[in-house]
């Protein structure tokens, strides 16, 4: 990386443009010697550091982010009006850059206070959970939680965090034998199971066609005193059915508030790792520093979960390099393979990627994004590649297979295990995931500075050379820490996550 008292970032020495650290007007000079802007470069843009003839690929990161579709003098703005996507073609190496893992003795590792659910897992948090297996049932678990979030319901328990009613758009006019259905029920399983509710009440209308028998008996769920069930038709309508749920629920609420947090290895530790509304200091910044946060999560015993399928395309050899053996490198590429076409049957492209707001912050091509996002990962062996919404049993460094698109990426990981969540962000998302808290990482101090009420962590000083990505890495594993011991995160103070359950919608609804 070049100097920090340059006005631009040169990120590796086989690189053709270089990151612009502040805006630079026309004529101005750029700390390269000989390189003077020929165009306005705004802040996190890329501006040419040598002569680009048009079709020629140009590299950021060390790797190819596009090609050139017209001849770009030295100096000039690099973006979508002259740099486009190239299909991404790699010949992949498989487990070729495995690092020792460096792993903590078992007395040095660190230690978090969390809620001890014995088989299910560590807790973060003690919610309790209404998971309706269908829209229909949206409407009555909204009033049964909002009776005690907001009418004085949870009076005197103090150690509970909440009610929180998990409602969707899905759950009929869908086929049981789709991959869809698959997706809904494991999903729906996973938050039943997740060790941050200390009780689930499931509620569905009773005609639908995701039944809630078949999804019990399908992921071996059993119906106690954590786990009840209820169907609208079966109680005789909305008024019986609020009734008796909130009987329910006050009946579980003694033992959901008797729990307490103890000391827990972080081995119980799930984190999972995103990123949105990203910019062109994501993979400069945040992204990094988180990776170097998810490697010392692994090294305590613990599990970093990258996911976003999408935006690892144009970057997967690097996972696969680090894959622990060659049939997961497979796995992560036969999911690839699978979002091709995917995307092809669906009259899209899998390169559709970056966003409104990703181009404006500095991103061009899926591939310059990927290479970004790939950093959160760090440097840790890919361990294991999950599909959506699969319950993640592999301690360290794990991939899950989901869409970009964050709510519905991060509900997978959620009902995947992850007790945590950690989401850098370049533009200023705001968004929660209850009952996982979720910490946010701004790439850049202009923009922490004007969003601070929603950022927790600031790694701009990266950028401007006043802070490292180990320095900033070091910040994030303890936030995590103190985070997953009951510290509150900003989008859990504003109360986040009511409407960010957004389970993966795949396939024709009828």
């Amino acid at each position: 990386m070049s100097s920090s008292d340059t006005p631009v970032i040169l990120l590796n020495t086989l690189d053709d443009v270089a990151v612009a650290r502040v805006m630079i007007r026309a004529g101005g000079l750029t700390g390269i010697e000989g390189l003077v802007a020929v165009d306005q470069i705004p802040r996190g843009h890329k501006i040419a550091i040598r002569d680009i003839a048009a079709g020629e690929e140009v590299r950021k990161f060390g790797q190819p982010i596009g090609v050139a579709t017209i001849f770009i003098p030295q100096g000039s703005h690099v973006h979508l009006h002259n740099l486009a996507v190239v299909e991404s073609e790699h010949r992949h190496q498989f487990s070729v850059d495995i690092e020792e893992t460096g792993m903590l003795p078992l007395d040095q590792r660190r230690t978090f206070m969390g809620f001890d659910r014995g088989a299910g897992g560590v807790g973060t948090r003690n919610f309790i959970g209404i998971v309706t297996t269908v829209n229909c049932s949206a409407t009555v678990s909204k009033y049964i939680a909002a009776h005690f979030n907001r009418t004085g319901g949870l009076e005197g328990f103090g150690n509970v965090d909440g009610i929180v009613a998990l409602t969707h758009g899905g759950g009929c006019a869908i086929n049981t034998k789709t991959e869809g259905y698959r997706y809904l029920t494991r999903t729906l399983q996973g938050y039943a199971r997740h060790p941050n509710f200390g009780g689930i009440l499931m509620i569905g209308l009773g005609c639908e066609t995701n039944q809630i028998a078949p999804i019990l008996e399908h992921y071996k769920l059993e119906e106690g005193k954590r786990l009840r069930t209820m169907t609208i038709q079966g109680l005789g309508g909305t008024r019986k059915t609020i009734e008796a749920a909130s009987e329910m629920i006050r009946d579980m609420l003694p033992e959901v508030n008797s729990a307490n947090r103890t000391k827990q290895p972080l081995s119980g530790l799930k984190v999972a790792l995103e990123c949105g509304g990203s910019d062109g200091y994501s993979g400069i910044s945040a992204n990094p520093a988180l990776g170097y946060a998810s490697d010392l999560v692994v090294r305590n015993g613990g599990t970093s979960v990258l996911a976003e399928t999408p935006e690892i395309y144009g970057a997967e050899h690097l996972l696969t390099r680090r894959a622990a053996t060659p049939a997961v490198a497979e796995k992560l590429l036969s999911r690839i393979d699978w979002w091709r076409d995917y995307t092809e049957r669906n009259g899209a492209e899998l390169n559709n990627n970056p966003s409104h707001g990703n181009k404006l912050g500095g991103l061009t091509t899926i591939l310059e994004k990927s290479l970004g996002a790939v950093a959160k990962g760090g440097t840790m062996p890919l361990k294991a590649v999950y599909e959506y919404a699969e319950i993640v049993d592999e301690p360290g460094f794990v991939f899950m297979d989901t869409p970009g698109y964050d709510p519905v990426a991060v509900t997978g990981q959620v009902a995947g295990g992850c007790n945590v969540i950690c989401f850098t962000t370049g533009r200023g998302s705001v968004s929660g995931f209850k009952p996982a808290p979720c910490i946010k990482i701004a790439t850049n101090t202009e923009m922490y500075e004007h969003m601070q009420e929603d950022m927790d962590i600031n790694c701009g000083g990266i950028v401007t050379g006043d802070d490292t990505i180990e320095a900033a890495g070091e910040r994030i594993f303890e936030d995590i820490i103190a985070v997953a011991s009951g510290k509150k995160t900003l989008s859990e103070i504003y109360d986040y996550g009511d409407n960010e359950f957004v389970p993966w919608q795949v396939g024709a609804v009828t």
